[in-house]
């Protein structure tokens, strides 16, 4: 493959045709980037800080035109691509006041002839590795902490949604990044993510998307002892307990649920409803599922896009029909729209009732509108359900109990927890997850850390 064809998922339509990146050209600039970090590195914290907030700036003047762009390449509906944008931009104005505050310390000497220094510098250049379902939040969530720091950066975005993240290396360059401090490389992620990690000009591998690739991605790069940074797959409880507010629990799960159409990482994927409320819950949500408008995002009518690819597609489609294969029943959507000329794709969200454990959905992350409804008596016997996954990225919980409410937050293994809140994410919260979901933190005070090395020096003879 020397080209790579983007089309709009809800269209088929092309919107692009970009060269890719061959191996001698990711090299060289992987290269240009380690030679440019020599010289960004000693620019000043504030220097670097005004340049972060002038990208930020132009993104917002640009707000418009870019969200247009990545509904056509994403499918989401475009006001969720407007919100995108200024998620995207909120990172960029929080690392650009933390680049104010990288503190070294002076540590009291057993010794009065001596004095003990710590400071704080880049590890170096940033590889990047960005998702589709947040081509520009997953960007800039990275290259505003990398930057911040005196990192150089380049990133990949996913094939199928390269150009939000393309222009926005391009309004970089033009805030005045120098154009090897800030790169982009097209390509297949299975033959550029090998390089990546074998380079000895890369020093650290920044990553979102699925365990396995984050996996193999921290296999490759154990060679060279890179930094990495992972945040990988989730498969979020949604618990509901028997003082909720169902009504309230209603919105939050359908934000929660089915905003990217169940495409993101976050999203809540299995519901666990107290037996006494399960009937309430499941009607009033079913009823609000059904009345979610699915099409073409551009729409401003549109609440649900399409799902980004066929193999997006048959993996929702294969959980649905094994779920209803082992007795669960439909109490909305249901429905797969397929039209493989065009390559479009879409499913009308969907809720499942009378779910059990062994169906796929409740054990494989779905990425898709599908929610599975399963009940439980007992908050232990919700936090066994909820705990009983390799990962550990969000959970949800709905209760006014605040003692029920504790208890949840002290006993779910989850890093991201919302209590009476489907929408925690933030520029300056911690971002990422347990056990398989993932390595780091993104946003927050801890968000830059893992672009930061520590340099101790001790002087004598005072």
């Amino acid at each position: 493959m020397t080209t790579l064809t983007v089309h709009n998922p809800a269209t088929g339509a092309i919107l692009a045709t970009l060269p890719i990146d061959n191996a001698d050209s990711v090299k060289a600039k992987l290269k240009a980037g380690a030679i440019a970090f020599k010289s960004w590195k000693k620019t000043s914290n504030y220097e670097r800080a005004a340049l972060i907030s002038k990208w930020a700036a132009l993104i917002i003047e640009h707000k418009a035109d870019i969200a247009k762009v990545m509904t056509e390449e994403n499918g989401k509906p475009l006001k969720e691509s407007l919100g995108e944008v200024d998620y995207a931009v909120s990172y960029l104005t929080w690392y650009a006041e933390e680049a104010k505050r990288i503190y070294g310390r002076t540590i009291p000497a057993t010794s009065t002839s001596k004095r003990l220094m710590v400071t704080r510098e880049g590890v170096g250049l940033v590889a990047a590795i960005t998702p589709w379902n947040f081509p520009a939040a997953m960007m800039t969530r990275k290259a505003g902490p990398a930057l911040a720091a005196g990192c150089t950066f380049i990133v990949k975005p996913a094939e199928d949604t390269p150009l939000t993240m393309i222009r926005l290396v391009e309004l970089a360059h033009e805030a005045g990044f120098p154009k090897d401090v800030v790169q982009c490389v097209i390509g297949e992620g299975s033959k550029i993510g090998p390089i990546f990690t074998e380079s000895q000009d890369v020093r650290k591998i920044t990553f979102t998307g699925s365990t396995p690739v984050g996996k193999r991605l921290i296999s490759e790069s154990a060679n060279t002892v890179k930094h990495v940074s992972m945040e990988l797959g989730g498969h979020a409880p949604f618990i509901i307990c028997e003082d909720a507010d169902i009504d309230f629990a209603v919105t939050q799960a359908l934000a929660s649920k089915f905003r990217n159409a169940g495409q993101t990482c976050v999203c809540a994927n299995r519901f666990i409803v107290h037996n006494n409320v399960i009937a309430e819950f499941s009607e009033k949500f079913a009823t609000a599922a059904k009345a979610l408008k699915l099409g073409n995002g551009l729409d401003d009518t549109i609440d649900v896009g399409p799902l980004i690819n066929q193999k997006g597609y048959d993996k929702v489609i294969e959980q649905i029909e094994d779920a209803k294969a082992k007795g669960a029943t439909i109490l909305a959507g249901g429905e797969g729209i397929a039209d493989l000329d065009k390559k479009t794709f879409f499913i009308a969200p969907t809720v499942l009732g009378n779910v059990t454990l062994d169906m796929q959905i409740m054990s494989e992350e779905t990425f898709g509108p599908v929610a599975p409804i399963i009940g439980f008596d007992s908050i232990d016997e919700a936090l066994e359900i909820a705990n009983g996954t390799p990962f550990g990225l969000a959970a949800y919980y709905f209760t006014d109990n605040y003692k029920t409410g504790i208890y949840l937050q002290d006993h779910l293994d989850f890093g991201i927890i919302g209590w009476n809140d489907g929408l925690p994410s933030a520029a300056q919260v911690p971002f990422g997850g347990f056990k398989e979901s993932g390595i780091g933190r993104e946003g927050g005070i801890e968000g830059i850390e893992p672009y930061l090395e520590t340099k101790y020096l001790s002087i004598g003879n005072l």
